[in-house]
């Protein structure tokens, strides 16, 4: 007798909050962690940005997860790996050259978290129909989204809490061994509730085979109509916020003396964190209904605008230092309100006019690797900007970085109909 797997609904919203959960911890919480341990900007900002590189480069090793086992292998094995490498990033903090030891640990982090967001697609595209997929993209957005609220808001809150209690590395470490028994958490249970997500596919498939596979679809992406302008428009659309990304929550926490804010992590991850978090996904809700209303070619520009434009809050905030906590995360707010808005716009025109043709799911893959790329780079450089020009001079430079943005909005050509 064949066993029925659970509904959807058991396992979908929490893979996908396994999906964020890693990323987000990387990406924006480790920072302040940093932070708080002295580490300078420049080096804050650059290995932070430098090891989200997997998500980058993860379709260059999809196609060969398919050889070995099944998917959720795979899934269930990256959540076991990231929670037991997690809890080793909170031993590392006690050593005395923890930084290096920890960005290593990261990076580890990083590559199972990669290779997890491929294994967890494929299973969600493999074992439902285009029915499902369609009734559960909302749980599926929804999810990953909570773990932005539940890492950038609760951990970094709590990571306040505790820190006034035990000090910041006995904190820190405590945020760190949390995550890493959410993660073996949810690898076990995902190893009873995940379906399979396919057979191991590789049995009739040579390394070779894959491999030329992988150049055929890597050679189509590269001979598409106009690519040169779709990958110039995909990193051009996100340049500013890639310089914005690490080092808002470094002046939000940096000294009153020293241009920053002074705030503590309490409020930043109730500002920044949660309120933030929820702008973010009301502006990408009202962003749909306005992009089908109107279409997008009629609103790209509109998008980029909203996407680009409220960088403006953080000049204003570093300029007149305002002691308001409600001030504070109102520009912020309504910063993320504008960053959810306008992201929808990037990503439908790589689902529309880039990922369409025969290696569709490869060739969007290949779009947010090279958008992933485009907020990296100057991510990297951030830090170093921002020790050298101030925080106030350095988001006038991000005013000023907003400008290829729009220009490359308003003459980017669209192939397909909408």
């Amino acid at each position: 007798m064949h066993k029925k797997n659970p509904s959807p609904l058991f396992w979908v919203p929490s893979v996908y909050f396994a999906m964020g959960l890693p990323f987000v911890v990387l990406n924006m919480v480790s920072v302040l962690m940093f932070r708080r341990m002295d580490i300078s900007d420049t080096q804050i900002a650059f290995w932070t940005s430098l090891i989200m590189l997997p998500w980058t480069l993860k379709p260059l090793w999809s196609p060969f997860l398919g050889m070995f086992r099944t998917k959720k292998f795979f899934v269930v094995l990256t959540q076991i790996v990231t929670g037991v490498v997690f809890g080793l990033v909170a031993v590392s903090l006690q050593l005395p050259g923890f930084f290096a030891v920890a960005v290593a640990l990261l990076f580890i982090i990083a590559f199972s978290g990669a290779t997890h967001d491929i294994a967890t697609d494929g299973v969600y595209m493999t074992e439902l129909s285009k029915t499902e997929q369609a009734k559960y993209i909302g749980w599926q957005g929804a999810f990953y989204n909570l773990a932005k609220v539940a890492a950038t808001g609760g951990l970094v809150y709590l990571a306040g809490f505790l820190i006034g209690r035990i000090g910041n590395v006995y904190a820190w470490m405590t945020i760190m061994a949390a995550c890493g028994a959410v993660m073996l958490l949810l690898g076990a249970y995902h190893g009873k509730m995940l379906p399979g997500g396919g057979q191991e596919a590789g049995k009739e498939h040579s390394f070779r085979g894959t491999l030329g596979s992988l150049w055929e679809v890597l050679r189509a992406f590269f001979i598409k109509k106009h690519i040169g302008w779709y990958i110039l428009f995909i990193i051009l659309y996100r340049f500013a916020e890639g310089f914005v990304m690490k080092i808002v929550p470094l002046f939000l926490s940096a000294p009153v003396g020293k241009q920053g804010l002074g705030l503590t992590e309490e409020q930043i991850g109730l500002y920044y964190g949660t309120f933030g978090a929820i702008a973010f996904v009301i502006g990408s809700l009202l962003s749909g209904y306005y992009i089908s209303a109107r279409g997008l070619k009629k609103t790209l520009f509109s998008l980029c605008c909203a996407f680009n434009i409220p960088f403006v809050v953080y000049l204003l905030l570093a300029v007149y230092q305002p002691a308001s906590g409600w001030l504070i995360s109102s520009a912020i707010v309504f910063e993320y309100f504008g960053y959810g808005f306008g992201f929808v716009g990037l990503t439908l025109f790589m689902m529309q006019q880039v990922a369409p043709g025969k290696f569709q799911m490869a060739h969007y893959a290949f779009a947010t690797g090279v958008m992933n790329l485009g907020v990296m780079l100057p991510g990297m450089m951030s830090g170093l900007l921002s020790t050298w020009l101030g925080y106030k001079y350095f988001f006038i430079f991000v005013m000023i970085a907003t400008i290829p943005a729009f220009l490359a909005t308003y003459f980017v050509p669209f192939t397909n109909k909408e």
